[in-house]
């Protein structure tokens, strides 16, 4: 193997034993190839001796059973060689901001017709009596909602649905259903968010919804 030659395979000493770093991009063969190979060939010296712990670390390749078997097979051949786990790297979960990612529309939902988005949507323009936007995160609206606007529709309970001007035929978070608007206590229905609290939908000012969603503590 040239020296220009990528390792898949790294053998670093820690405290208690041998730490296999294994590549996780390359192909599959080739790296069992070269894990065979440095067993058998290269590090042959400093793996003979006492019983040595073995910690096998995959990165984030996605692996089978029988896969991890193929490894533990080739490492078994040493019989000094002690495995004591191999691990992959946790999946990452998606970020706060991730999870807060907004798809931008602009237009008219007219009379008749629906617009959905999976996740969060944020709509410039107005929704008509008749038109409905539905949609599996929140609905921000800049500008009027007359029709029927639908969030969290998958089930989320603290999806919100905010508009400049919330006159809605009806509102919809979860499987939860809105008042009339006529029962909102609201005389002027201008930048107002719904929001489930309780198991029961409330309507408030927009300037409140950082109450709602408090910001994260500082690390």
């Amino acid at each position: 193997m040239s020296a220009t030659t990528k390792h898949h395979v790294t053998i670093k000493g820690v405290k208690d034993g041998l730490v296999f770093l294994l590549d996780d991009v390359c192909e599959w063969n080739a790296l069992l190839q070269e894990l065979q190979h440095k067993l058998e060939k290269t590090h042959e010296q400093i793996l003979t001796g006492p019983i040595i712990h073995v910690y096998v670390k995959l990165g984030k390749r996605e692996v089978t059973e029988e896969q991890k078997e193929e490894v533990r097979s080739i490492i078994r051949h040493k019989g000094n060689l002690l495995i004591q786990s191999i691990e992959c790297d946790p999946i990452e979960k998606p970020s706060a901001q991730a999870d807060r990612a907004i798809k931008l529309v602009k237009g008219m939902v007219r009379s008749g017709q629906t617009l959905h988005h999976d996740g969060n949507l944020l709509f410039i323009g107005d929704v008509n009596p008749g038109g409905t936007i539905t949609c599996t995160g929140n609905v921000y609206i800049m500008g009027s909602l007359r029709g029927m606007a639908h969030a969290g529709m998958d089930g989320d309970e603290s999806a919100v649905i905010a508009a400049s001007h919330m006159r809605p035929t009806q509102l919809r978070i979860a499987s939860l259903i809105s008042r009339s608007p006529d029962e909102w206590g609201i005389e002027e229905a201008f930048m107002e968010y719904a929001y489930v609290k309780d198991g029961k939908m409330e309507i408030d000012k927009l300037n409140q919804l950082h109450r709602l969603w408090p910001d994260p503590p500082q690390a």
